[in-house]
Formats: structure tokens, C-alpha cells, sequence
């Protein structure tokens, strides 16, 4: 079963807000600047065979880190600091 767009948005946001980690949610369902910038932003080897992105796409700033996917893949290895491009808490893994 697939997991829909919204339900991995709330996963990464839910998990983000759990760890304290601060985060900017980009609306790009009704911004069209923001729908551009994430098109253009995302790796070509990233992309599907469309060619279109779909979200959650995380970036740290204007670096890519990568899509939910991978997000979840460092979330359960516990490398979720360096997928991010962070320095990890004190007391914490990488």
C-alpha cells in the first residue's frame, strides 16, 4: 500500500518538530515560485522519469538531502543528522 504525499509530509514534519530540529515547511501546492524552485533544486538522477518531483523534497537550505524515501532509509539507519547536514546534539549518533 502506498503511503500518499500528505502522510509522508506529517512523518518528516512530525519527526523534524520530535527532535527539535528547525525546519521551514514550503507550500508548493499553492505557490508556484516555490513549485519552480523545488523542480529546479532536485538532482537530475533524483528525479522520476517524469521528470517531476513529487513531496516531500528535502533540502538544507539551498543543499539537496533528498526525497522521503531516503529521508526514511537515514531516519532507521539513525544517520538522520548527516542526511540533513547537521551537526548531531550533543549525546547523540551522527
Amino acid at each position: 500500500m502506498k503511503i500518499t504525499i500528505l502522510k509522508k509530509q506529517q512523518e518528516v514534519v512530525g519527526f523534524l518538530e520530535a527532535n527539535k530540529i528547525d525546519f521551514k515547511q514550503m507550500d508548493i501546492a499553492g505557490d508556484e515560485d516555490n513549485r519552480k524552485w523545488m523542480r529546479e533544486n532536485v538532482p537530475g538522477e533524483k528525479k522520476p522519469q517524469n521528470g517531476i518531483p513529487l513531496p516531500p523534497q528535502i533540502f538544507n537550505e539551498e543543499q539537496y538531502c533528498g526525497d522521503f524515501e531516503s529521508f526514511f532509509s537515514a531516519k532507521e539507519e539513525n544517520i538522520i543528522y548527516s542526511f540533513l547536514g547537521l551537526a548531531p546534539p550533543p549525546g547523540t549518533k551522527v
